[in-house]
């Protein structure tokens, strides 16, 4: 056992016991304070639209402008790299219809099952609808990975550092973690579009479209009513807010 897990082990042992409170004299408790997390408008219900005719094969600027803006890393190893967002071929076995290429990303479901699993409550769902993870939280147990159907989360196998071209913005998530796509979060805070989307409307062919559901006057609220649109496994029933054109 090396040190770095003695010491990981010690740390999460200490934040279940702060959990529970402990008892540091007689009729003195310390209990730890909930883990701070942004605020969000439960007014908003933000969701994203990807037109699957207008998403090209060799275009991958989402996927750029993702890993650039959210410092997501590569680790050089195909079963340990971590993709937030990630381009997916789907073929009909019949060959009655073409073969489509899509992004693929967390779908920040209305019943996300990974929160549900969660025995730390380190995955949580923003008043907006946002699914975010917690790291401090986070003990690595890897159930939101197994729970969620669309593999849009990734466990960080590796330390990672922060370097010059890094995005001050965003924190380097620590080593035995999960971590996925946030709708760029940071960015909606500051009124301003998802990287992937930003990229893919400037240099990309315009396949993705985001907005606010509830507000009837968004370009997105505008399409989902004139258009016909699929989610990926909807018969699960979590409602999920990717919506796809074309599919």
């Amino acid at each position: 056992m090396t040190m770095a897990t003695l010491e990981r082990r010690a740390v999460l042992g200490l934040g279940g016991a702060l959990a529970a409170g402990v008892t540091l004299a007689p009729g003195m408790t310390l209990l730890a304070a909930p883990a701070e997390r942004t605020e969000a408008s439960a007014g908003r219900r933000w969701a994203m639209l990807i037109d699957t005719n207008k998403c090209t094969p060799n275009c991958t600027s989402c996927l750029s402008a993702c890993r650039k803006e959210n410092n997501v890393p590569l680790f050089g190893e195909a079963s340990r790299d971590i993709h937030w967002i990630r381009k997916v071929e789907i073929r009909d076995k019949e060959q009655r219809r073409p073969t489509v290429n899509l992004p693929v990303l967390c779908n920040h479901c209305e019943n996300p099952p990974c929160v549900h699993v969660c025995p730390t409550e380190a995955s949580f769902v923003r008043k907006d609808g946002i699914v975010l993870v917690d790291e401090h939280r986070c003990i690595g147990c890897r159930y939101c990975m197994i729970a969620c159907p669309y593999k849009a989360r990734s466990l960080v196998y590796h330390e990672t550092k922060r370097g010059p071209e890094s995005n001050p913005e965003v924190p380097i998530r620590s080593k035995g973690v999960v971590e996925k796509c946030t709708f760029c979060v940071h960015r909606l805070d500051n009124g301003q579009m998802p990287a992937c989307v930003e990229a893919c409307q400037g240099e990309g062919k315009g396949a993705m479209l985001f907005g606010d559901l509830n507000d009837p006057r968004s370009e997105i609220a505008k399409r989902l009513h004139t258009v016909a649109t699929k989610t990926i496994r909807a018969d699960l029933g979590l409602k999920p807010r990717v919506y796809y054109q074309g599919l």
